[in-house]
Order: C-alpha cells, then structure tokens, then sequence
C-alpha cells in the first residue's frame, strides 16, 4: 500500500468541517529563574562527582564499565569524556559500554550507532566502547522469582559506574522514575532485561520493580556508584553529583523532587488543542513527555497525571534524532502526513514489544496539511468560538520556553508573572495548507 493513500486531503476535511473558524495566534514565554552550571566547570565537577565515590574495593589498574546511552543529555560527551579522565587520573582502565535497554534496533552495532550519535565516541570521550548484547543472569527475584541480567562486559569489569540523568519517568510514578537505578535494571540489562522488566511491570509495577532488583544488582555487582545529572527547565545541566551504591535509591529520589520542581510543563491547565511539532526519542521515551502532555493512555497500571487537560492534540512530525521510531505517537488525535513519511515501522515496532506498550504506537487519522490538522482538531472537540478557543503550538515537550498561543491564552498569560506576551496575535499564515511560522522556539 502507497502510505500517502492514508492521508486524507485537505479539501475533505474541511468540506467535512464546514465553516470552522481559526484563532488567531501570537507568541508568549515562560519566565524561569535558573543557575546553569558553566560548561567551562563542567570537567571540574564531573571530575568532583567521580572522585567522590567509593574506590576502595578496586584493584590498581582495574577496569571500570562506564554506562552511558540516555537521549537528550545536555553535555552528555562532556560529562562521558569527564569521567573517563577522572578514572584514568584515579589510576583505572575506563571502558564505556551503551546502557540502553533495547535502543538501536537491539543490536551491537546499532547501540554503537546510538551513542555516536549522542557524541559519545571513542575519540571524543577517550576511551574504548565495548558494544554487545551479551547478558550474563547474576541472580533472582525472591519472591517472584524473576531472572536479573546485566551487559556482561559490564559483569565482567572490577567496577561499574553509570552516568544518566535524574528526571520524571513517563510511563509511571514512583520514589525513583528515570535516573541511575532505572540505566542498571533496564538499560545495563540490554534487549533481554528490558523485555523482563517490561512484562513483569504488568503485574509488577515498576515503582516496586526498580527499588527491589538495584538492590540486588547492587549487591551482586561492584557498582561503585553512579553520576547522577539534573537538569533545568532549559535543558541546561544544573546538578552533577557523584552518588554512592548505599544512595542509590535515597538521593536518587531527593534529586527526583528536585527535577520534578523545575522540570518545563505546559502552563495552562485546560486547552482545546496542542499542536506538537515533532515527537522523538530524544525528546521522551514516549515521544511526547506523558507528565507534559497530560496523558498516559498506553502504561502498565499507571494512572495519568491529572493536569493539563487537553482535548486534541495535532503532532506535525519525527525528530531527525528519533531516526523513524514513533513511539508515543498513539497518544496524538491527528498527525500530518510528514510522521507517516518518517515513521520506521520496525524500529517502533521492536520498541513497543519490548517495552509492552503497544497501544502507544497506534496511528491516529493522518492527515495532509497543517491546516487540515488544526480544524479537525478544532472542530472534534466541542462548540468553541475562535475567539475563545485556547490552542498552543509547541515545537516539542521538553521545548515549552516560548510558544504560540491563541488569543484567549494571550489575555490569561498578560496577568501571570510567569509568563509574558512577546508576540501579539494575527491570523494564522500558511503557504499551501502548511504553517507558514517556523517552530516557536525558532521564531
């Protein structure tokens, strides 16, 4: 089948519209208060983290398996290559090796793939990547009794060390979502670990799940500690810090609230539409951040968050970085042709087994053109006049610093001193159907 027969065009949804009026549409920002870390210190702090940790119990000269493989990390080969000097000044043998579940189409050579194309090379952060899809079971679940895996060049090493960012989890809530704990069960446990993990979680929840097996790898395995990173509201790094094994899950969850605090969120509650310009991998694992968007229709007995309340949302396209995996894009009511033409359908595919959510990567109604894409969601969700319709376009969910806003989102926003009005409203410009504005953080 010819994918471009699934788009419907333009003149039949609006001929099945009828005279949907548009509002008209400006720009307005979040005011955020953040402290960066200068990159200039971020060696020096990077070095800090790693020294910090617990080196007594490795032998001179021993090797140490540094994980790495998270999207979306600012610095990323900055804070890598860091601690790769660190452990080499501490007088080690440092190797990294991808921590990242099944990511690369579950193969050596695509995670390789992955990393390089997150910076992380051999050259850029000094040292040898050891690439495979190799696990060793280093025990079992009490209870359950369910198999615990790890990269086996990892098991292999005298110490292990993971770098990853602390942040919200998509899929669930717990006391630790995204972060260290998560890159050992998950992303140190390969294709073969994420698949577990992910078909216990329907019976298991991973706010349980992750607690309990760190606990057991961390016994099992001469973690030295990890490199936890937060970040701000900008994507900005704002926090290195070395976190010892008996940390893991205590400060772990300390640094959670703190990047729950000043995560980027959409800022109003209710919305008529969200138009998202790209969804990607390296924007969330599901795409579109479920705790942004406020929608969780496809996780394993998790409950969504219970703001914003949007009732359409419109993704435009793929991020180049997703490389054709549309995980997540279930969560949309219509998407332009564009997500069609970029969709990998193995890559998404292989994703939404492993992770047991494939509701997440079901089509919703493609359409052709922007405008197409604005009126239906306009005209499906209610009797609402364009002058008080509240419809935001964001260029993605982790991008929330400038938007466009309707005018009846302008009004609001000009009495809150978190938000200002940078742009006024005008109609709304297209050249052959498609948004004639660039995306709001570009414009």
């Amino acid at each position: 089948m010819d994918r471009s027969s699934l788009a419907v065009p333009e003149s039949v949804v609006l001929e099945a519209t009828g005279e949907q009026a548009l509002p008209e549409m400006g720009v307005v920002e979040q005011v955020w208060e953040t402290d960066p870390i200068d990159p200039a210190d971020i060696e020096a702090l990077t070095r800090q983290a790693v020294e910090s940790l617990d080196w007594g119990g490795v032998p001179d000269g021993g090797e140490v398996a540094i994980g790495a493989g998270s999207r979306g990390i600012a610095n990323l080969a900055a804070i890598v290559g860091g601690v790769v000097t660190a452990v080499d000044e501490l007088g080690y043998d440092p190797f990294v090796f991808p921590a990242m579940g099944s990511h690369g189409g579950a193969t050596a050579e695509g995670q390789r793939e992955k990393l390089e194309a997150l910076g992380v090379t051999e050259s850029s952060v000094g040292c040898e990547i050891r690439s495979s899809m190799d696990v060793v079971e280093v025990g079992r679940t009490a209870e359950r009794d369910v198999p615990v895996v790890a990269d086996a060049n990892a098991v292999a090493a005298d110490a292990i060390l993971p770098v990853n960012r602390v942040k919200p989890h998509t899929d669930f809530d717990g006391a630790v979502e995204s972060g260290l704990s998560k890159m050992l069960v998950i992303g140190m446990g390969k294709q073969r670990g994420a698949k577990i993990a992910h078909e216990w979680a329907v019976d298991w929840s991973f706010r349980n799940m992750i607690p309990e097996i760190t606990e057991q790898l961390l016994e099992a395995l001469p973690v030295v500690g990890g490199v936890a990173i937060v970040e701000d509201q900008h994507d900005d790094t704002a926090i290195i810090e070395g976190v010892r094994p008996s940390g893991f899950l205590d400060r772990e969850a300390e640094l959670l609230e703190t990047a729950y605090d000043i995560m980027p969120t959409i800022p109003f509650d209710e919305l008529d539409v969200v138009v998202v310009d790209r969804v990607g991998k390296d924007v969330s694992g599901q795409g579109m951040d479920t705790n942004v968007i406020g929608r969780r229709p496809f996780a394993i007995n998790e409950p969504a968050p219970d703001r914003p309340d949007i009732k359409r949302i419109f993704a435009r396209g793929l991020t180049e970085t997703t490389h054709g995996n549309a995980m997540g894009i279930g969560s949309a009511d219509f998407v332009h042709e564009a997500v069609l033409d970029e969709l990998e359908a193995e890559k998404t595919l292989i994703n939404a087994i492993t992770a047991s959510t494939v509701r997440g990567v079901r089509l919703p109604p493609v359409v052709e053109t922007d405008r197409a894409g604005l009126t239906a969601s306009l005209s499906t969700g209610g009797v609402v006049p364009a002058g008080e319709a509240r419809v935001l376009r964001v260029t993605d969910t982790m991008r929330l610093d400038r938007m466009y806003a309707s005018t009846a989102l302008l009004e609001a926003a000009r009495d809150r001193d978190d938000l200002r009005v940078v742009g006024e409203a005008e109609p709304i410009a297209f050249e052959d159907g498609q948004f004639a504005a660039p995306t709001p953080h570009q414009g």
